[in-house]
């Protein structure tokens, strides 16, 4: 069977839009947020996510809804609910075999989520199941995620003291998925920054194609920068309305102004969101070892 493109990236480090890109290749199908290796049962799964990312729920619904009915509504999602429940039994790579075979046995499968890099034995089950397939570790400064994850959890008026602290979350997943990588051979792992592929994908999307063995060629890179273009890239029906990063599903067409000024900040100076500390010096060094400065 055709294996993945796993793609492990800190939260808010442009995996949403970066995923549907990719899975808009003539040769990939862009998968939400599953969630799934949270558990090595698709019930474990399920009820490990409930307790910590209540609506993390949302990208398995939405893409059982698509890929049997052909379309996401209210009461497909509420059916897609009964067929996850009626699986919790299965192994989680059974639901990945049937998504697969939906979408046919050619077509390279796109899934990312961050709570995979949460924890180092979320991706030893991922690669356990895996073994042969290809990871994409995408980074993303740690001062600009930083912001954005507190931009994105205050945005509705929340509380930004009940936020876990972006740089430790960020030191965290991206050193999980550091110390995996290192463990991988040449060539089945690429590291790349978020902000080169955003502000220039016309360079960096053929390169990271010839990599995966895909197409590298105009056409299909044309259908990439149609992001917007995935079923998954809009608001979902109630019960199910997320599976990606809800700025992008609100507005997830290119916007080629904002992207032409993103610009890599300096690690030198005061934490933007605790004013009078500077960044650890485990932090300075990572980041360093992503080639930022």
């Amino acid at each position: 069977m055709t294996e993945p493109i796993l793609i492990l990236a800190a939260p808010r480090s442009y995996s949403s839009v970066f995923g549907a890109m990719l899975g808009q290749h003539p040769q990939t199908y862009g998968l939400p947020e599953l969630n799934l290796f949270l558990g090595d049962t698709l019930g474990e799964s399920w009820s490990g996510l409930a307790d910590v990312f209540p609506t993390g729920h949302s990208g398995l619904l939405r893409t059982i809804c698509e890929v049997t009915e052909g379309e996401q509504t209210e009461e497909g999602v509420e059916r897609a609910r009964g067929w996850v429940k009626r699986r919790f039994h299965w192994p989680v790579k059974n639901v990945f075999a049937f998504i697969q075979e939906a979408v046919g046995p050619d077509t390279l499968l796109v899934e990312k989520g961050p709570t995979v890099t949460f924890a180092s034995k979320h991706i030893e089950r991922m690669y356990s199941m895996y073994p042969e397939a290809h990871y994409l570790h995408l980074v993303r400064h740690p001062r600009s995620s930083g912001k954005s994850v507190m931009k994105l959890h205050t945005r509705d008026g929340g509380p930004a003291r009940n936020i876990l602290d972006p740089e430790r979350i960020w030191k965290l997943c991206n050193s999980n998925a550091v110390s995996f990588c290192d463990t991988l051979p040449i060539g089945q792992w690429m590291r790349i920054k978020g902000e080169w592929v955003m502000s220039d994908p016309h360079l960096y999307l053929p390169q990271i194609c010839e990599w995966l063995g895909l197409d590298p060629g105009p056409e299909a890179v044309a259908a990439m920068l149609h992001p917007e273009a995935s079923p998954y890239a809009c608001l979902g029906p109630k019960g199910a309305p997320f599976g990606n990063d809800p700025n992008f599903l609100e507005d997830p067409v290119l916007d080629w102004d904002r992207l032409a000024r993103i610009e890599e900040p300096s690690m030198a100076g005061d934490i933007d969101w605790r004013p009078g500390e500077a960044f650890t010096a485990q932090t300075v060094k990572l980041a360093r070892q992503f080639g930022y400065h």
